[in-house]
């Protein structure tokens, strides 16, 4: 049986920081994760049909480099890439990154959701903002719901803008055998209705019209209700488990049943569904612990994602699924 760390935050694993830039005024942000500083093994899986990702090639098997050293999860659309500029230029201040032709160059994959739709278009995430989130950086109690790159995120679009609800970050720890970890982080944009798999229990859908009520998300999606193309959810999953990079990269496409099985419908063709993974090294797995690894991997990233919307607040108009649900008792 798998069990919570301390904090039951992807920080838990060891030399993994997290930092987030915030503005609910314009309801976008981002977020960082930050890796030691000799760098993770990196994989990467995306499995929603519009993505909008940077430096994802190199993570891929068969490519030169195995070891990044952070990941960006931004607000913004493809507008919001250009935050992991300032990732990159704050760690080469710190002296972080690949030495190649005589120069430090940090590696720092990224990937958008789409939160246009809410606040303030005309405001993204930029290269500033990238930076401030990486200066914020650091290990501890990680920050959650409507912060970050959750800052605009919204869920349960199925039955339109008029009826959806605000999606949140998230963020959990689970450990497996000989203190085997992976720790997740999960920014949640999703069209999809949100579920906790252990009760079978609608979290949140689309909002109904009786107060506190939900709409079937799925079944407005089968009868071909047309659907809202702002949608994404991003995820970095963390382990202090050494793997090589076809592993990290494996690992990434099994942690996507944690999407599969907390979202419905996922994976879409208007989603930009994408995990990433990072791997420290710190311990040594031999195959029954990469199976185990495989299997908390996607149990944090289900956790993860329920934290998100439980933890998210009120934003632009557009109520929480708490804030919602709580109107049955008023």
């Amino acid at each position: 049986m798998t069990a919570h760390t301390a904090l039951d935050a992807i920080t838990d694993v060891p030399g993994i920081k997290v930092g987030h830039w915030t503005n609910k005024r314009a309801a976008t942000g981002c977020t960082v994760v930050l890796c030691p500083p000799d760098g993770a093994v990196g994989g990467f899986d995306s499995r929603g049909g519009a993505p909008g990702t940077r430096e994802t090639d190199l993570l891929r098997p068969g490519h030169l480099i195995d070891k990044v050293h952070g990941v960006l999860l931004s607000g913004g659309s493809a507008f919001g890439l250009d935050a992991a500029g300032g990732v990159t230029r704050f760690l080469e201040e710190k002296g972080v990154g690949l030495e190649f032709g005589g120069q430090r160059i940090p590696l720092v994959p990224a990937a958008i959701l789409f939160d246009l739709g809410i606040g303030r278009a005309d405001r993204r995430p930029d290269a500033e903002s990238g930076y401030r989130a990486a200066k914020a950086a650091k290990g501890g109690a990680v920050a959650q719901g409507s912060v970050g790159a959750g800052t605009g995120a919204t869920i349960a679009k199925a039955g339109g803008a008029d009826r959806r609800l605000k999606g949140g970050l998230g963020t959990s720890c689970e450990t497996g055998p000989d203190g085997l970890m992976a720790g997740a982080i999960a920014a949640v944009n999703s069209v999809g209705d949100v579920i906790d798999p252990d009760r079978g229990a609608v979290i949140a859908g689309p909002r109904g019209d009786q107060a506190g009520a939900f709409l079937n998300g799925w079944e407005l999606v089968r009868d071909g209700i047309e659907i809202p193309t702002s949608n994404t959810t991003l995820a970095v999953v963390a382990t202090n488990a050494g793997l090589t990079k076809d592993q990290a990269n494996r690992l990434a496409s099994v942690a996507q049943d944690g999407f599969a099985r907390t979202i419905r419908p996922a994976h879409g063709l208007y989603d930009g569904d994408t995990v990433f993974v990072l791997a420290t090294g710190e311990r040594e797995v031999d195959e029954p612990g990469y199976l185990a690894l495989e299997a908390i991997a996607v149990r944090a990233v289900e956790r993860a994602i329920i934290r998100g919307v439980l933890c998210a607040t009120g934003l632009a108009g557009v109520p929480s699924a708490q804030e919602w649900a709580a109107q049955i008792m008023e």
